[in-house]
């Protein structure tokens, strides 16, 4: 059964700068351990930015008595590995520990949903040698996320069977952002979306996050 790890933090005496996301990926991974089968492999999982933030204009973010993020993963298995290591390693970066924890299991979808992101949506796609970054203004993107889910769902062996996968921009003004994950700019997307299906492969989507580079944090969904 999948899952998502709901972790508390404390609040952050120090600013952190606007790139953290790659602390994140670090944390995950020695939470994991370094004899773990994800490597290499298709991103089964994902991770949220972190939530309920202080702005600290120019200069970073600073985490609040509320502050959190999530970990989720089609394997529950990879989620109770995280949270042994927390247990035996709390911190997450500086001076940032995980101070409360709570396992969440996956709610009782319909057959449409819509969701908001917890981090950016990032979709690329490689033409003629060159990796393209696609936005949401792009009328292929829609087809692209559903191509990334199918293929993820097809790797876990569930049916990819009439899933679709697309931007609600009808009630929401989406935006494009571009995202420094250590040396390279990436331009992601901000904006809801919409996931047809059955309910247990939205389920899939909303553990494994959707598009690219789930793994390192993009596409997370609330």
């Amino acid at each position: 059964m999948s899952m998502r790890l709901y972790l508390g933090l404390n609040k952050s005496k120090h600013i952190i700068p606007f790139n953290y996301q790659h602390y994140l990926t670090g944390a995950l991974h020695k939470w994991i351990g370094c004899n773990n089968n994800i490597h290499g492999k298709l991103s089964l999982y994902t991770f949220s930015w972190l939530q309920n933030i202080n702005v600290v204009i120019d200069q970073g973010i600073r985490l609040g008595k509320d502050s959190y993020f999530f970990i989720s993963a089609f394997d529950e298995s990879l989620i109770k590995k995280i949270l042994l290591g927390i247990i035996k390693d709390p911190t997450l970066f500086a001076d940032i520990k995980v101070i409360d924890a709570q396992i969440v299991e996956p709610p009782d979808f319909s057959q449409k949903e819509t969701f908001l992101v917890a981090s950016p949506v990032f979709i690329k796609r490689r033409f003629d040698n060159q990796i393209k970054h696609i936005t949401y203004d792009d009328p292929a993107c829609n087809q692209y996320l559903t191509e990334t889910i199918q293929k993820k769902l097809q790797f876990a062996g569930l049916s990819t069977e009439g899933v679709r996968i697309g931007f609600d921009t009808s009630k929401f003004s989406p935006r494009m952002k571009l995202v420094r994950y250590k040396e390279i700019e990436n331009r992601v997307n901000i904006c809801p979306v919409i996931i047809e299906g059955t309910p247990e492969q939205i389920a899939f989507a909303w553990n494994t996050g959707i598009g690219n580079s789930t793994g390192v944090g993009f596409g997370a969904l609330k």
